[in-house]
């Protein structure tokens, strides 16, 4: 699904060669200051390489309109916009940015569900902790249900238990919709626990790629 060939960011990342499959969950894992977001971002097309090319689906990505990409691949940064409005504007920002038919109450209360949010749809996002602003914009996410989830500390701000839980239904439901998922986490655990592929940034190289059986 992406390719990468003789690519550099800066002096931040110099990757010679690197795949990202499509249908598959890819963990990036890498000491603080590595590169792991600097990674997705390109593949975001928020940040462009200094050297190389990048490939999407065999076109170069500097060729594909950023807005038309973004909307096949979307990241969900640690710190996501959060409004200051309700639980429902929220869930429906994306829908309002691109004019689209905003979901029924009834699939965001669902989504609610999912990502272990007990809130009411007219309750004020300003009020929420971390943890609760991180699972709100990952429910976004979901409804927005893109080609590619770039999830960068998806589950940082959680704790240890919902953590697992929500990690496990993001994989469940990318294997269940032939999603792609490529996400920064900080704990090998969990990408060892359930990422196929996972890949090691130290000092800015990819210095391991290892596809689980």
């Amino acid at each position: 699904m992406f390719a990468f060939e003789n690519v550099k960011y800066k002096e931040i990342l110099d990757i010679p060669s690197l795949e990202i499959d499509s249908g598959v969950t890819t963990a990036i894992v890498g000491a603080s200051g590595a590169g792991k977001t600097t990674l997705l971002r390109l593949m975001n097309k928020m940040i462009s390489p200094t050297a190389g090319l990048i490939l999407y689906r065999g076109e170069d990505l500097s060729k594909i309109p950023s807005v038309d990409h973004r909307r096949e691949v979307l990241m969900l940064s640690q710190r996501s916009l959060v409004l200051d409005e309700s639980v429902k504007d929220n869930l429906n920002m994306g829908f309002y940015l691109r004019e689209a038919q905003a979901p029924s109450e009834d699939a965001l209360k669902a989504v609610l569900e999912r990502v272990k949010l007990n809130k009411a749809l007219d309750e004020r996002a300003s009020k929420f902790s971390g943890g609760e602003k991180q699972r709100l914009a990952l429910a976004r996410v979901l409804l927005l249900s893109p080609e590619v989830y770039l999830l960068d500390e998806p589950s940082s701000a959680l704790d240890s238990e919902t953590e697992l839980e929500i990690v496990e239904m993001l994989v469940e439901h990318a294997k269940s919709h032939k999603k792609t998922i490529v996400m920064v986490t900080h704990a090998v655990s969990i990408a060892e626990r359930y990422a196929d592929v996972i890949v090691e940034i130290a000092k800015g190289h990819i210095e391991k790629r290892q596809v689980k059986a």
